[in-house]
C-alpha cells in the first residue's frame, strides 16, 4: 500500500531539502522528489548572508561542511572598473561562501539522518488535487500526500502545474558561473562593476574562488563564455591570471520570473519556485531558507483543517513581505546599474564615505 505523506516536496535542491528538514522538525512526515541524481550543480553566486548561515546551524547542515567546500567571508566590497573599491563588514559571524554541490549534499545528509524519504531520478510528470490530498505520478510510481511544496527553481514546472505562472516584465538578464582553483586573496565577496555586466566573486573553500557574472540582454555578445565575460573585468582578470579552472561554467536565465501567487488549496511554492527578481543581491537563498521556516511553521495547522488557501494565508503574506523587500533592493540597484555614470558617481560618493556604504549594507539585509 502507498504511504501517505504529510508532505511532499518537489526538487531537492537547497532549498527543497531545507523545507523538508524544517517540517520534519515539526512532527510531519517529508518526501523530497528531485528529477536528477548525484552532484546536482546549478548557476549560483554560493555566497550565504549572515542570516542564511544562522539558517543552515538551525537547519544542522553546518557542521556537514568541510573547509575545502566552503569559506567564511566577512564583508561586502563593491569595485568600480579602476580597481578602487568600498568595503563594509556584516554582522558577526558574517556570511558563508559555499560550493552548491557540497550544500546540496550537507542539506540530503541531515535529511536522510532525519529519516526523510530523498527519492533521486524521480521526476514529476503530473499531480492531481482533490479533498484527500494530493497524487504525483512520478518516473517511480504514484505518490500520495496531503500538501504539495513545489522548490523545483527559477523555471518551475510545478508553478506552472498549478496555474501560478505569473508573466516576467522588463528586461532579461543571465548569468553564468564558473570557479578557478586558488586560494581567495580576501575575506570579502567582492562585486565587480562594469557597462552592461557584473562580476560577483566568493571564496568558496582553501583553494576555490566562485565568478558569477551578470548581464542584461544584449548587453554583451550572444552566448558569451567565461573569457568573453571576464575580458571585461580587467582587474579581476589579471589577479586570476593563470588560475586552473575548478569547475565547468554554468549558465541560467532569464533570471526575472513571477507567480501570480505563493499558495493554492493543498499547495505552496518556496524559494526560486515561487518568483525570483535578480542575484544582483546574494540574498536567493537565504531568503528561500526563511520562507522554508515560515512555512514549517504554518503547515501543522493548515493540515489540520484542510490545507486551504485562506489556511495558508500567513504564508502567502510573510513571504510577499519578504520577496518585497528583496525586489525593491534588486530593483534599484539594477537601475543603478543600467546608468554606468550614475554608479560611478555613487561609488565615488560611498569610496569617500565608507560609513555610508556599512549603513545601507545593513539596512539592506536587516542588520
Amino acid at each position: 500500500m502507498t504511504p501517505m505523506f504529510d508532505v511532499a516536496i518537489v526538487g531537492g535542491g537547497p532549498v527543497g531539502l531545507a523545507t523538508a528538514i524544517e517540517v520534519a522538525s515539526r512532527g510531519l512526515t517529508a518526501v523530497v522528489l528531485e528529477r536528477r541524481s548525484g552532484d546536482v550543480d546549478k548557476a549560483c553566486g554560493e555566497g550565504l548572508m549572515p542570516s542564511g548561515r544562522a539558517a543552515l546551524e538551525r537547519l544542522g547542515a553546518l557542521h556537514r561542511l568541510s573547509a575545502d567546500d566552503c569559506a567564511p567571508f566577512a564583508a561586502i566590497r563593491y569595485m568600480q572598473e579602476d580597481g578602487r573599491g568600498v568595503e563594509a563588514r556584516l554582522p558577526a559571524p558574517g556570511g558563508l561562501g559555499v560550493r552548491r554541490t557540497a550544500l546540496r549534499a550537507a542539506l540530503a545528509a541531515e535529511a536522510v539522518h532525519r529519516g526523510i524519504d530523498v527519492r533521486e531520478s524521480c521526476g514529476v510528470r503530473s499531480h492531481r488535487i482533490d479533498a484527500r490530498g494530493v497524487t504525483l505520478v512520478t518516473d517511480a510510481g504514484e505518490v500520495t500526500a496531503r500538501f504539495l511544496v513545489g522548490a523545483d527553481g527559477l523555471h518551475s514546472p510545478t508553478r506552472r502545474a498549478l496555474g501560478l505562472e505569473g508573466a516576467p516584465r522588463g528586461r532579461r538578464r543571465f548569468g553564468l558561473r564558473q570557479h578557478v582553483a586558488m586560494a581567495p586573496w580576501s575575506s570579502c565577496v567582492e562585486v565587480h562593476w562594469s557597462r552592461g555586466v557584473e562580476a560577483y566573486v566568493t571564496p568558496a573553500g582553501k583553494q576555490r574562488v566562485g565568478i558569477a557574472f551578470l548581464w542584461e540582454d544584449g548587453a554583451v555578445e550572444p552566448s558569451p563564455d567565461f573569457a568573453t565575460l571576464l575580458a571585461h573585468f580587467p582587474v579581476l582578470g589579471a589577479r586570476i591570471a593563470g588560475a586552473a579552472p575548478d569547475s565547468r561554467a554554468t549558465g541560467a536565465g532569464p533570471l526575472r520570473q513571477t507567480a501570480t501567487a505563493r499558495t493554492t488549496d493543498r499547495a505552496a511554492l518556496v524559494g526560486d519556485a515561487g518568483g525570483y527578481v535578480d542575484a544582483i543581491t546574494g540574498e536567493g537563498l537565504s531568503l528561500g531558507f526563511e520562507q522554508a521556516r515560515v512555512l514549517a511553521e504554518v503547515l501543522p495547522g493548515a493540515l489540520r483543517i484542510g490545507a486551504s488557501r485562506a489556511s495558508l494565508a500567513a504564508y502567502e503574506r510573510a513571504s510577499a513581505e519578504a520577496f518585497a523587500r528583496y525586489a525593491r533592493l534588486a530593483s534599484a540597484l539594477l537601475w543603478t546599474a543600467r546608468r554606468p555614470a550614475l554608479r560611478r558617481f555613487v561609488l565615488d560618493r560611498l569610496i569617500d564615505a565608507p560609513a555610508v556604504f556599512g549603513f545601507a549594507l545593513r539596512g539592506a539585509i536587516g542588520a
